[in-house]
């Protein structure tokens, strides 16, 4: 590829989104502008998912990527302008007969996503056991929701070479090698079923060996029993709570269909989210969404968002970091060897803290230099110094006496106090 090809490439990744609102910032955001490689709003400094960006596009194909090479391609449809995977959702459209005054309406209901089983009424029940906030009807809060999580759980850049910045061609190779090694061993789809079908089938799968006979006697001990004692049969994987007679469960197959989950309690064991679209991937016993798995695999750089594939890192502050990206926060310089302030868990150095994060003192007005001592009284700081820290009556200072704090103010005694309270 050339060097103009690279450069419109780049320029087609940074537009996508350009100007989108801010969900979270609201008009403090001037839109939404692609910092070059941190996967955030340079404006905002929020995460692409936190705006209003239209993406289902995107995602369907980043989703699509993902079910590739799997024994999930009857999910995805190849396009035939340019061959790229397009995941199939599974939309789900309910009718629902209103009484009007004079006539029957018609009120419509689009789920943006629902599970990929035949039975509808299936589908519709599944829906009603999640949380309202969390069930992805067009227009609404867990259409958000759902939006938010597929670009949260499961990160382009986690599955994508192209999506990553500046990888070696080393690096690229391995990526490559770790993606295919958990489609082939962790990556799933959940499966939506009732409890006694999922008993039944496998039944009837145990006596294909042994002729018909045993297929009806396993159905006729299942409908024999009480709803009670079916209830009872099964609990959720998750909470251990029983199932509910006729309620779906969500089955994985990695697992084995020895367990079940209610649809709610079908989460990630780290974020706790709801699996988004179901899309699991199982390790040591539990179930992980795509960024809480590949965390568990590999070092994440807490600058760039990205996975680190090579051998030289650093980690710092409790986190990783490749070299090139421990940098400031607020102005991108490299912070190797250079002293820097953490602010809301992010490195910043020490020239853009006292610009933009610095306490000021409450004496003299000024920024308080982070390396300086200061005293910290509620919200109000001032230099331990005897030129700031000051009765604000008398100009006593204040240093290793006691003191009267009164809305920003402090005084030596009860005497200044009334004096400038007066």
């Amino acid at each position: 590829m050339d060097l103009e090809s690279k450069v419109k490439k780049m320029g087609l990744g940074h537009e996508q989104g350009f100007g989108a609102p801010c969900l979270k910032c609201k008009d403090k955001c001037e839109g939404f502008e692609l910092h070059f490689w941190r996967k955030i709003c340079r404006n905002c400094k929020c995460g692409q998912e936190e705006h209003d960006v239209l993406t289902s596009n995107e995602e369907d194909r980043k989703v699509g990527k993902l079910f590739e090479d799997t024994k999930y391609t009857t999910l995805i449809a190849k396009l035939k302008n340019d061959g790229i995977p397009m995941y199939k959702r599974n939309v789900m459209i309910l009718t629902n007969p209103v009484p009007a005054k004079k006539n029957i309406s018609i009120n419509t209901v689009t789920f943006e996503w629902a599970p990929p089983v035949q039975n509808q009424t299936l589908a519709r029940q599944y829906m009603q056991m999640l949380p309202k906030e969390k069930q992805p009807v067009a227009g609404s809060e867990g259409a958000q929701y759902r939006k938010k999580q597929l670009a949260k759980q499961l990160p382009a850049h986690d599955q994508d070479p192209s999506k990553c910045h500046e990888l070696s061609p080393n690096e690229v190779k391995q990526m490559e090698q770790f993606v295919k090694k958990y489609k082939s061993e962790a990556l799933g789809v959940g499966d939506v079923k009732l409890p006694g079908e999922v008993e039944t089938r496998d039944t009837d799968k145990n006596n294909l060996n042994n002729g018909d006979r045993g297929t009806s006697a396993a159905v006729g001990a299942m409908e024999g029993k009480s709803p009670d004692q079916k209830a009872s049969q099964y609990s959720c994987y998750r909470c251990k709570l029983n199932m509910k007679e006729g309620d779906p469960a969500v089955y994985a197959e990695r697992a084995g269909y020895d367990k079940l989950w209610h649809p709610a309690c079908f989460v990630c064991c780290t974020c706790s989210e709801l699996l988004v679209d179901m899309i699991y991937f199982w390790k040591n016993g539990n179930l992980y969404c795509g960024r809480h798995y590949c965390d568990s695999e590999k070092p994440r750089c807490a600058g760039c968002d990205e996975l680190i594939f090579s051998n030289e890192y650093t980690q710092a502050e409790g986190q990783n970091w490749h070299l090139k990206h421990f940098c400031c926060f607020d102005c991108d310089c490299v912070l190797a060897g250079e002293i820097y302030v953490m602010v809301n868990d992010k490195p910043v150095c020490k020239p853009c803290y006292v610009k933009n994060h610095a306490a000021i003192c409450q004496g003299c007005h000024n920024a308080i230099d982070p390396e300086v001592q200061r005293v910290t009284y509620n919200n109000f700081n001032w230099h331990a110094t005897q030129e700031c820290f000051l009765c604000s009556c008398c100009s006593k200072c204040l240093i290793g006496q006691k003191f009267m704090p009164v809305e920003g103010m402090v005084f030596c005694s009860v005497e200044c106090k009334k004096k400038m309270m007066s």
